[in-house]
């Protein structure tokens, strides 16, 4: 007598369905991946995205381990792999030389989705864009990334809109490119770049000013100041200096355009930061490069808790797409705790979403379990009958 096997049924997780509700009508929207050949692609764009999401929600740290868990474990394999499987030199492939087109849509239209959910700060100080840079290990294979002669370090370019405490664009470079080019780049009209001292240069300075588009950029101490105008301190303000002024000594290196410096002393330090906001108070101006920090407070959780420069790939293209899988990642965080406890994103909410994942998962392997039981027992009466 045949038996009949016990239903097959699909493991799902309904937190996980939250987590990446945001991607649903943006993925099946960006640009397909295009086969090189007549043989169609074995992994599509939302196996990618999802291989990623995956591999930093689990906090993995090597592709080996991602392959693994979609080789062995049932929910990774169902939901996560393509319906054969993911091979590591499919995986290693496509990372390398697909998907950035693909997942660099996928990170801009998901960043206007977190920008309407987060509310905004700081607006009366206007748009904010913390624009820093970040070395990023590399192995001495990686010929593209340039540092030194015994190392090798790629280098990420961000920007982070303060006011919402969210990733807004990314580009990367060899470890040793200079930063200063990506400011124009990143900053549209009307925005206010605030950038640490290793982005002063006098000429990209004037080049803002000419396209409107503002900076708070902190200054060497040292840098000669000629003043044109001085404004007014109060006696009980924290401030030092407050002046239009013309940066530079000498007529090569002195800016063409008046700006402002303002100079502040926190403890023992003093700060000196140049902007053409003539529209603040210098205490507003002080403020807004203390806001710069929320950068490097990015930088710190994201590196610590999602694994993101564990790297997988080894062409700059495939670190590209490994960094914005974390970035795409972030920000569903990002949306998921606003939605779901309206809170900003903390490590305490991710553990608790990984942990109501592998419930979900164990409650699906009960629910099997039971089903089979249930199956096992009917069996039992109809040979005992």
């Amino acid at each position: 007598m045949r038996y009949p096997e016990p239903p097959k049924k699909k493991i799902s997780s309904e937190t996980y369905d939250k987590f990446i509700a945001p991607l649903n009508d943006i993925v099946p929207k960006s640009p397909a991946l295009l086969s090189r050949g007549n043989n169609p692609l074995a992994i599509k764009t939302t196996h990618l995205v999802n291989a990623l999401i995956y591999y930093h929600l689990q906090e993995y740290d090597s592709a080996r381990h991602l392959i693994h868990d979609l080789e062995k474990n049932n929910f990774a394999r169902q939901r996560i792999a393509p319906e054969k499987g993911l091979r590591r030199s499919t995986l290693g492939e496509t990372l390398n030389h697909r998907g950035s087109e693909q997942l660099l849509y996928i990170f801009k239209e998901l960043y206007k989705k977190a920008a309407e959910a987060i509310p905004k700060k700081y607006e009366e100080l206007g748009e904010l864009i913390a624009i820093d840079g970040t070395l990023i290990d590399a192995v001495m294979t990686m010929y593209w990334a340039d540092y030194s002669k015994t190392k090798k370090k790629a280098k990420g370019h961000f920007a982070l809109n303060i006011n919402q405490s969210i990733p807004s664009s990314i580009y990367l470079t060899a470890g040793k490119d200079p930063e200063r080019q990506f400011v124009p780049m990143i900053l549209t009209k009307g925005q206010t770049g605030v950038m640490d001292r290793g982005y002063q240069c006098h000429r990209s300075f004037d080049l803002l000013q000419k396209d409107d588009k503002f900076f708070v950029c902190r200054i060497k101490k040292s840098t000669t100041k000629t003043v044109l105008k001085e404004n007014k301190i109060e006696p009980s303000s924290y401030i030092l200096f407050d002046a239009m002024v013309l940066l530079g000594s000498t007529d090569a290196n002195r800016t063409e355009y008046p700006l402002r410096v303002v100079g502040y002393k926190v403890g023992n330090t003093e700060y000196f930061v140049a902007t053409n906001r003539f529209d603040l108070s210098a205490e507003q101006i002080a403020t807004i490069y203390k806001l710069r920090w929320k950068i490097e407070t990015f930088f710190r959780w994201w590196k610590q808790h999602l694994k993101v420069y564990h790297i997988m790939a080894r062409t700059e293209h495939g670190v590209m797409v490994q960094i914005l899988g974390g970035l795409i990642t972030y920000l569903l965080m990002v949306i998921y705790c606003r939605e779901q406890f309206n809170e900003p994103v903390s490590i305490k909410r991710i553990r608790a979403l990984r942990s109501s994942i592998a419930n979900d998962i164990g409650q699906n392997k009960d629910q099997r379990l039971q089903q089979i039981i249930v199956l096992l027992c009917t069996l039992l009466f109809w040979e005992w009958t």
